[in-house]
């Protein structure tokens, strides 16, 4: 049977409001009580060759990929859960950000750990002189056996496993006795516009139950609440299943419902601590050996809290066994467990949609209206019937305002950023150590963020700049004998900067990785127009960047080119004396730190350097088939398909070519897209639809858009790489907001992209550079209005098509847009 749109009970200022959800997640058929494991745990052959998803209806769609394909995450930043959705014996796999294994608490202690960087500087010359003498093996074999480190990436590698990984926090069950057996009007959604899950259904003996799940960052804890038609429904074990790779002890309190577990990874012996309490509505409730049972309740609420005791405190002498470690768990659960239980299920709900709800309702987007049958119609039926080319604009806003929520759910004040999954993992260990990858996977997952007006949740990404700054200094000496700053393509919580060991640098060196991480600070200045933190925070981290920058260049002999020798093109191709992507963030970091530079009114020596540089760096080149140049050689082969477009850099996400200021490098660019395809993994094609995008082509980044949802996402939405990777879910936000809205390149392009497919819409709550606020809406293709409103005042440089407008702005004023007699005008 199918049911009609969710419709919440949202709890706000102490009213009750029924409020229509019109984004929803969600699945009219329950999840087994197996799929523990995800792909990475031991079934990579159920993806095929050419990296194709598996399917919904496929065969390969079994009990082993319902964690991937098929539960609702739900997080605040700090905690995560799955929702799984089963009937007898509902399941949530856990997480907290911060449980981690490796690290300088390893087996062999802090010294070990630091001492992963080789001290390679010396080397250069030589590598160098190679390309000088045109011996282009000699120089890559020399930066192969010098330029990585001592350290495993696998966590069979070595005893300590000193990089790590991030780790699941184990499980939690709920046994109850509901039989499996003719159960009607299941339904598992997720609500997005409110940011919690609900299974609903009813048994065969005619009780209809409800589970309501939500993680409150305001009190950071897990709520779950039970509920039944008829009274003393409520009987089941909850069970909490730790991390097995962990040793800890339990503690309960029947009477009072709680239990609590505390615990050390045998890895590093990180401490983490479980705290869970249920309040039961009649019935009773007690404690039996690391089990709450519960026994003929009318209702219960769950409260589930977690820690770790990792603080983000590096210490500059390498030698405390104490690194990374200064939080007490046991005391901070037992302070967020007392205040939330006070506060009981609906003041926490209330609270919790207040909050997020000030995030999530700033951006409003809207297509043509679906069918009704669309909109009845489960998520993964929808997207089978939109991978047969049914068109469903209310799915593709769905998935639109699915990797806004993504973003909000995993990446808060107060703890680490998003990582390849979020935050949402269920191994032991995951695909590349579930890490930081600095080479666009990091990067890409804040693309959205500025635009799309969740600027709160760039905080976590800027901390985890400053964390890889100080260890990144001696990664900078080490291996190029230079000042500020460098990080490897791989970053761990504990400050890991340097390349990882082994010999294949096409993907295990990228100097430039820091710098590209670092151009977000200036966007974030850019966007707000935050003096102070220029100031303080951005400008400090951009410039040992840009001084990194002006030691790793090369003046190639009997020339005044400077060159970035040697580099990569990161995970594609050889070593090189100087590749079109290094030289591209060079590029960025350089001009990005004379901005700066110039609105601070400081470092004017260092500023007149970086002009001189910048003048005299390997340009951009054009080859033989009127491609953008990856190589300093002209090597491209069009028939090459890879995945990574590092060359393409200065289009997106850099500012450096565009069709407004750089048409003939934008049309090469246009070739490369061309000669990649249109196809990829997930990640790669929410890259491809970007710049795609900046390209101002509106139909083919509706193609990419459009194979993004068909080929590259799991039926609750998620990215899939395979396996599950999240930046393609924030790729495909981040795309989809520069084909509304552009500010790269000194103005605010209005439409650039907007595709036939999309001839009414509307989008409200957008941001751009300069401050400024935008909302448009479109009709027959055409703009019908914007709004634009001045955060910071000043000139506001306006396009839409052909048509420009200089709007003289003043802070905090709003200013209509209009197209009248093909001219933009304000009011």
């Amino acid at each position: 049977m199918r049911l009609p749109l969710l419709t919440s009970l949202l709890l706000v200022a102490g009213s009750v409001h029924l409020q229509a959800q019109h984004n929803v997640v969600w699945f009219d058929q329950p999840t087994s009580l197996k799929g523990q494991q995800c792909w990475w745990g031991g079934h990579p052959e159920k993806y095929n060759k050419a990296n194709k998803p598996v399917r919904a209806g496929d065969s390969a769609v079994n009990s082993d990929h319902e964690w991937e394909y098929r539960s609702l995450p739900l997080g605040n930043g700090s905690i995560g859960c799955n929702v799984m959705g089963s009937v007898a014996t509902e399941r949530y796999t856990l997480n907290e950000k911060t449980l981690w294994r490796g690290g300088p608490n390893t087996a062999k202690g802090a010294a070990d750990y630091w001492n992963q960087n080789k001290q390679s500087a010396h080397v250069l010359k030589d590598i160098r002189q190679a390309f000088a003498d045109g011996n282009w093996d000699k120089a890559a074999q020399l930066t192969t056996q010098n330029f990585n480190s001592t350290v495993p990436y696998e966590a069979t590698g070595e005893p300590q496993f000193r990089f790590g990984s991030f780790t699941t926090m184990g499980e939690l069950t709920l046994a109850t006795n509901i039989s499996e057996q003719g159960i009607s009007h299941y339904r598992r959604a997720l609500s997005v516009d409110s940011a919690y899950a609900t299974v609903s259904f009813t048994a065969a003996n005619g009780v209809s139950y409800k589970r309501q799940t939500f993680v409150s960052y305001p009190a950071n804890v897990m709520v779950v609440r039970l509920t039944a038609d008829k009274p003393g429904q409520q009987h089941f074990v909850l069970n909490y299943a730790p991390n097995p790779v962990s040793e800890g002890h339990f503690t309960g309190d029947g009477q009072n419902g709680q239990m609590c577990y505390v615990a050390r990874l045998d890895n590093n012996q990180m401490q983490y601590v479980v705290r869970i309490k249920v309040v039961a509505k009649n019935g009773t409730t007690h404690y039996n050996n690391g089990q709450l049972v519960v026994d003929g309740a009318d209702e219960a609420v769950i409260y589930l809290t977690a820690d770790t005791d990792y603080a983000p405190n590096y210490n500059p002498d390498f030698g405390d066994a104490k690194a990374y470690v200064g939080v007490n768990p046991v005391q901070t659960t037992e302070r967020w467990m007392a205040k939330a239980v006070k506060r009981g299920y609906d003041k926490l709900f209330a609270e919790h949609y207040k909050d997020y709800a000030s995030l999530f309702n700033r951006v409003h987007f809207t297509l043509a209206e679906g069918t009704d049958a669309q909109q009845h119609k489960p998520t993964n039926e929808r997207l089978a019937d939109y991978r047969k080319g049914v068109a469903d604009p209310q799915l593709e806003t769905l998935y639109y305002q699915y990797g806004r929520y993504l973003l909000i759910a995993s990446s808060r004040p107060g703890n680490l950023p998003a990582n390849l999954q979020g935050m949402w993992h269920n191994n032991v260990d995951g695909p590349w150590r579930v890490d930081y990858h600095n080479n666009i996977n990091l990067q890409m997952n804040y693309w959205p963020a500025l635009p799309t007006n969740l600027t709160e949740c760039t905080e976590p990404l800027t901390n985890f700049i400053r964390l890889l700054e100080k260890p990144g200094e001696r990664t900078a000496r080490a291996y190029w004998g230079a000042r500020g700053w460098a990080a490897g393509i791989s970053a761990n919580i504990f400050g890991f900067t340097a390349p990882l060991e082994g010999a294949d640098m096409s993907w295990n060196y990228n100097p430039m990785a820091a710098s590209w991480l670092a151009t977000h600070l200036w966007d974030y200045y850019d966007y707000t127009r935050d003096a102070k933190f220029l100031r303080h925070t951005a400008y400090p981290l951009m410039k040992g960047c840009a001084l990194f920058c002006e030691d790793f260049l090369w003046q190639k002999p009997g020339t005044d080119t400077l060159t970035a020798a040697p580099s990569t093109s990161p995970e594609h191709g050889p070593i090189d004396e100087g590749t079109t992507f290094t030289h591209a963030v060079i590029r960025e970091i350089l001009e990005d730190c004379i901005a700066a530079a110039n609105v601070l009114g400081t470092d004017q020596a260092e500023v007149a350097r970086w002009q001189k540089i910048l003048q005299h760096l390997a340009p951009y080149k054009i080859g033989r088939y009127g491609q953008l140049m990856e190589w300093s050689r002209d090597i491209d082969d069009p028939n090459d398909e890879h995945r990574h477009v590092n060359h393409l850099f200065g289009l997106h996400p850099g500012h450096t070519i565009s069709p407004l200021t750089t048409p003939a490098l934008a049309n090469a660019a246009r070739v490369v897209l061309e000669h990649r395809g249109d196809g990829a993994t997930g990640w790669s094609m929410g890259w491809k639809l970007n710049q795609w995008a900046r390209l101002h082509d509106g139909n083919h980044s509706y193609i990419l858009y459009g194979n993004l949802l068909k080929n590259g996402t799991a039926d609750n939405l998620w990215d899939i790489h395979p396996p599950f990777q999240i930046d393609g879910n924030f790729g495909g936000t981040a795309g989809v907001t520069e084909m509304l809205l552009q500010s790269h390149a000194g103005c605010l392009d209005l439409l650039p992209s907007l595709p036939d497919a999309w001839p009414e819409g509307s989008i409200s709550g957008l941001r751009a550079r300069g401050n400024f606020g935008v909302s448009l809406s479109w009709t027959g293709g055409q703009l019908k209005q914007a709004v634009i409103t001045s955060g910071s005042g000043g000139m506001c440089h306006l396009r839409y098509g052909n048509h420009t407008l200089d709007l003289p702005t003043h802070k905090g004023r709003s200013y209509t847009i209009t197209l009248n007699q093909g001219k933009l005008v304000w009011r």
